[in-house]
């Protein structure tokens, strides 16, 4: 799990700084692995090689959105469903986070390594720097 504290303006104008956790479980991305045609890694790859600024956009929001969620009080659970990811994408937290992770490949780097299991994190090495690298250009 990945705990980011992201400084935004409100539509108050009021300036904020909150806690925001992310995570993906392995259920979520064996699902992502094989709900996409060829599997995710193919999948990214070939927006790597295409360099299609939209489809890598459209990844980055799928990822973001995906990880987003709130913990239970207990910590027993991680609750994501589509209110709380809408809550999150129509504030100006999720903007920052975004332009953040499209712009700087090592913060993007960092946030895919720390919303994917430990022990399988290894296996994702260049993809989120190659992405931001290419949005970069």
């Amino acid at each position: 799990m990945l705990k980011e504290t992201i400084k935004y303006t409100d539509y108050e104008g009021n300036e904020r700084e909150e806690d925001f956790y992310f995570n993906l479980n392995k259920a979520e991305l064996m699902e992502m692995q094989l709900s996409t045609e060829g599997g995710l890694e193919k999948r990214i790859q070939k927006i790597i090689a295409s360099q299609n600024g939209k489809e890598i956009i459209e990844l980055f929001k799928a990822i973001i959105l995906k990880a987003y969620g709130e913990k239970s009080d207990d910590g027993k659970r991680f609750i994501k469903n589509q209110e709380i990811r809408d809550s999150f994408e129509q504030s100006e937290a999720y903007s920052e986070l975004f332009m953040k992770l499209a712009t700087d490949a090592d913060a993007a780097q960092k946030f895919i390594n720390g919303v994917i299991p430990k022990d399988i994190a290894g296996q994702v090495k260049e993809t989120p720097a190659t992405i931001a690298a290419i949005n970069n250009k």
